[in-house]
Formats: structure tokens, sequence, C-alpha cells
């Protein structure tokens, strides 16, 4: 592969090329949108939309920040902006990589990504931190961990706080991928915490799912579970270096024999066992050329582009269902009949469920009452 910067020949066709002169919410065809009064040094959706395609580092974080922002008065701007980044985005192949703590997901990522930026490739990796259980604050270790990468000018780090999420992916990391290829980067690696239910919530948005495993660790399947092994379109066996090598290829045996028992995730793709060193980095164009394998398979099996339509067709009901649940409980009524029977509850005078099915009665009407 050269390293001269060129689009890599597998790029996907602009999955939302469609959508190109599309009318915006809020804006009549033809016409521009209403202005809005801005806060000093803010910049409306339509001015970060060029500063983000021409490259901008600062307007991505900014494009970023606007996204994942949970403030009731930013919504309108992101969903603007997003709506206005779609026409240019699409372009990349996205991979997810999970594993067990400590199985060396991340010094794996930098070595991957710089092993693409050094070819040319423009790299966003997504690192989804724990949060803070008291201040929901991120560690946002993964820049210190991947500092190398973080210096190459072709390659983007944005660690965000999962927030407490189900699934440890940060809320918004979805639109955060559409924002990355927006602004042309061609690889977006998303990074999990790997555990509880990160593994499908990754699976949801992401082309590549990679599980990344380690020898030694007693047990070499380590427990995974069930519904990782239906998951995965690969997996590589980490630190395949010093007294590990030995072990390797038992590993890898072992990891395959527990494949055969599972569905592939990927219809007709039987997802490969390989190994690596990400601190020597060999293996790793073999892992490059596994991703590109089964992308040029994907797309001419028709499942690349259906894959990523279904994704979105969930990813909406999912924001629907979100946002439900946030107006249910910001209701006011709601929120005063929630706290009149949660002290009910703790008096023992009402059943929880009894006091559910009031405050559903009073949300969407009827009889329910309990004396």
């Amino acid at each position: 592969m050269s390293d001269k910067r060129r689009k890599p020949e597998w790029t996907p066709e602009n999955a939302g090329s469609e959508f190109a002169g599309s009318v915006v919410p809020g804006k009549k065809a033809g016409g521009n949108p209403a202005p809005r009064p801005r806060a000093r040094g803010s910049s409306s959706p339509a001015e970060l939309v060029n500063a983000v395609r021409q490259g901008e580092r600062t307007a991505l974080g900014k494009a970023i920040t606007l996204v994942e922002s949970r403030a009731e008065k930013h919504r309108r701007d992101a969903r603007e902006l997003l709506q206005l980044l779609l026409p240019f985005a699409g372009k990349s192949i996205r991979i997810g990589i999970t594993g067990v703590p400590g199985a060396g997901k991340s010094t794996l990522i930098e070595r991957l990504g710089l092993h693409l930026a050094a070819a040319g490739f423009k790299i966003a990796v997504l690192a989804v931190d724990p949060s803070s259980s008291i201040s929901s604050g991120s560690i946002l270790g993964d820049k210190t961990r991947m500092a190398e990468l973080a210096r190459h000018p072709n390659a983007f780090i944005r660690p965000s706080p999962s927030g407490g999420t189900l699934g440890g992916v940060a809320r918004k990391t979805r639109e955060t991928i559409q924002v990355c290829e927006a602004a042309g980067y061609d690889v977006i690696i998303v990074e999990t915490i790997g555990v509880g239910q990160s593994e499908i919530a990754v699976r949801a948005m992401v082309d590549f799912f990679l599980l990344v495993q380690i020898t030694g660790g007693g047990d070499d399947l380590q427990g995974i579970k069930k519904g990782v092994m239906e998951l995965v379109d690969a997996i590589v066996v980490n630190k395949a270096d010093g007294p590990n090598r030995a072990q390797i290829l038992a590993t890898r045996q072992e990891l395959e024999s527990a494949l055969h028992f599972f569905p592939p995730a990927t219809p007709g793709w039987k997802p490969p066992v390989t190994a690596c060193s990400a601190i020597s980095g060999e293996g790793i164009p073999e892992l490059w050329q596994t991703v590109r394998d089964f992308t040029d398979f994907t797309r001419q099996k028709n499942l690349f582009q259906n894959r990523r339509q279904e994704q979105s067709l969930a990813w909406m009901h999912e924001l629907i269902r979100a946002e439900v649940l946030d107006r249910f409980y910001r209701d006011p009524g709601i929120a005063g009949e929630i706290a009149h029977l949660e002290s009910r509850i703790r008096k023992g005078e009402i059943q929880p469920g009894a006091a559910s099915a009031m405050v559903l009665a009073k949300y969407w009407g009827g009889e329910e009452t309990v004396d």
C-alpha cells in the first residue's frame, strides 16, 4: 500500500447521497432558515459544517460537543447540524473493538491506527471511557495510552464518558461517527470498556466487530459469554510474543472450535481467528487485511449497506424510546405523582406494582386508583 494520501479502493458508496438537497427541518424549500440569536463566539450549524468539511479539528471538536450535549437549547442545532452533514457521511469503514480489561485493546488500536495513518488513511478513534459514579466525569485515559497516535496528523482521538449509559457506549456515539465521517475520516474505530452489554451496543453501530483475546489468563476462553461469540466477525489473540508464543496455537484452536457452535454474525462469513503483537506490530497488517476482506465480501453480497440501513432504523426506534422516557419523567404532573407515591411506598402503604399502574394511568388517562 502506497504511503501517499488516497481514498481506499473499498470506500463504500455514500449512504446519505440520496438526501443531498433535502429540506432541513425548520427550513423552507428554496429559502433560508429564520436566523436565531446566538451567544458571542458561537457558531451556527451551517458554519460548523463548513469548518468540519475543511478539516478544522477545533470545529470537529465543537461539533461533537454540540451533538453530545443534553441541554435542550442545543438539541435543535444538533439535529440541524447532523442533517446538513448527512450527505457527506457514510464513506468510512466502522470497526468495533471489544475485549476483557487487560487484553491490550488500546495498544492494539494505536498500533493499527499508526499502520493505517502511515498509509495515508485518516483514522478517528472514539474511545468510550467509564464515568465516575459520583461526578459522571470521564477518566479520559485513552489519549494518554495512545499518545503517539494522538500526535499523528492523520488521527483524531475523542475520549467520551459513557455517562453511565447501558453498554458502556457514549449516548451519542452513533452521531459522533457521522460527524467524523463527514470530516473525511476513512476508518472509525469504536473502543468499548468491555463490560456489561457493550458488545451488543457496539455491534449495532459498526460494520466489523472484533474481539480481542489473550492467552495465559487461566481459562484460555476466559469465560467468553455466548452472546459475544454470536456477534464477532473476527477474533484476534493479542500479546503473541515472549512466553505467550507457545500458547498461541492452542488458544487459536480452542477459539476456532468454540466458534463452530454459533451461527456467524454475518451470513456466509466465517470469523477468522488470528494472532498479533500490539507491541511489536507483528500480525497487524494481516488483521487489517481481514477487515478489508470482510468489507469486500459484504459489499459483494449486498450485506454492507443492508446492515447499515437496519442499524439506522433500529437507532431511530431507540431514540424514540429514549425521548418518550425522558419526556415522561420530565412531565411536572408525573414527577409530582411519583414523588408522592415514593413516599407512600417507603411507608408501606402501597405496593410498587399498584403505584406504577397509577402513574401510567395518570399519564395516559384512566381510573386506576388505590385506597
